[in-house]
């Protein structure tokens, strides 16, 4: 027993027709005038927008709204209509490349959050629709080579496909972090290092101190890494304030200098700036009864350590059974070839018999001699 038969609607008969309506159209169109033209473009219009909306509905459930579809499905069938010729074929085929066409263009062009190559948006589409299927042939998720096996690609694409995927609905830096409290995912993202452009300056820097002398070296290291005042760093070397402010100046300009040129320039002791007066080192000697009265002043540093080493040598030698006193008051730095040069005469006074004695010598000095063994000389 057949069961009632169902009485087919008038846009179902119109729609199995479109073709003939669109021969219809074309052969009217090209005789009317505008009004009428534009006319017979609406009915034309009117009667396809059901297979329109069957094209759009075909894409719903990938992340745009269904109105939204059904306009561009729309615009693709104006488009349609006014680009026919019956000449080249059926209607119903040239209006369905147009209107799929175009909702694939919308997709491309105003879904994505991030822009991808239109091919692997295109390869995109495909790989999640062959992970579907792929899904539900083997009941498990497909891996990298059976998709790119059933795609007939490559792996890297299919990586690249995976990988890309993720532009079309990017996290925005504003959404939340956990469940609980304010932060955003923003939040997370370290902030530039203020200090990177820097890098390559603090590595000369570096370099160029241990071209400085010690003295230097512990100065700049007191003044801009401990914070040490002027003064303070006076009462440290046992030197004048004015002369830690020489110091320094001297340094920074010869750094300032090393920075600009591709080989540092030589360090001068006596100074490299307009201005300095760093004394030279000095030494006298004065013979009284049983005693040899050695005078030095200045800084007693690698440059005049040898110079200081033959003076006490030479005293030493020529003293027989008199006393050597080096009197160190007038020495305000101590650096260690200084100290070699002072250790050098004590033991060419043992050799020698004759008594060597130090006075006077500044604090920073005698803590220095005090360090390399030599407190016992002090008297």
């Amino acid at each position: 027993m057949s069961g009632p038969k169902r009485t087919a609607t008038r846009s179902e008969h119109a729609l199995e027709d479109l073709d003939g309506a669109a021969l219809s159209y074309a052969a009217r169109f090209a005789g009317q005038p505008e009004s009428r033209r534009r006319d017979l473009r609406e009915e034309l219009v009117q009667l396809a927008l059901p297979f329109a909306g069957r094209l759009a509905r075909r894409y719903r459930g990938r992340g745009e709204p269904l109105e939204d579809l059904e306009q561009v499905a729309r615009l693709g069938l104006v488009k349609a209509v006014d680009r026919y010729d019956p000449e080249r074929g059926s209607f119903t085929a040239y209006a369905a490349v147009t209107i799929t066409g175009e909702i694939k263009r919308h997709f491309r062009d105003r879904t994505w959050g991030v822009h991808v190559p239109r091919r692997l948006q295109d390869l995109t589409i495909e790989v999640s629709q062959a992970t579907a299927v792929l899904t539900s042939e083997l009941s498990r998720s497909p891996t990298v080579a059976e998709l790119a096996a059933r795609l007939e690609t490559s792996e890297e694409d299919i990586l690249a496909a995976l990988e890309s995927a993720a532009g079309y609905t990017p996290a925005s830096l504003n959404g939340p972090v956990g469940d609980d409290g304010p932060a955003e995912l923003g939040d997370m993202f370290g902030a530039l290092d203020a200090d990177l452009e820097s890098v390559d300056d603090r590595l000369t820097v570096s370099g160029l101190l241990y071209r400085l002398p010690a003295r230097e070296r512990r100065i700049l290291a007191m003044r801009f890494y401990g914070n040490y005042t002027q003064s303070d760093i006076a009462a440290e070397f046992g030197i004048s304030q004015m002369h830690v402010s020489r110091l320094l100046s001297r340094t920074l300009t010869w750094l300032r200098q090393a920075m600009l040129t591709d080989a540092p320039p030589r360090w001068e002791s006596g100074g490299v700036g307009q201005g300095d007066t760093a004394e030279t080192l000095t030494m006298s000697v004065e013979r009284t009864a049983g005693k040899i009265l050695v005078g030095v002043h200045g800084e007693l540093d690698r440059d005049a350590a040898e110079r200081v080493r033959v003076g006490l040598t030479e005293a030493v030698c020529t003293a027989g059974d008199d006393e050597v006193l080096v009197d160190l008051d007038g020495v305000g730095f101590i650096d260690a070839a200084g100290i070699a040069a002072l250790l050098a005469s004590h033991e060419a006074a043992r050799r020698a018999t004759v008594r060597l004695r130090f006075a006077r010598a500044q604090p920073y000095v005698r803590r220095s001699l005090t360090v390399a063994g030599l407190s016992p000389l002090f008297g």
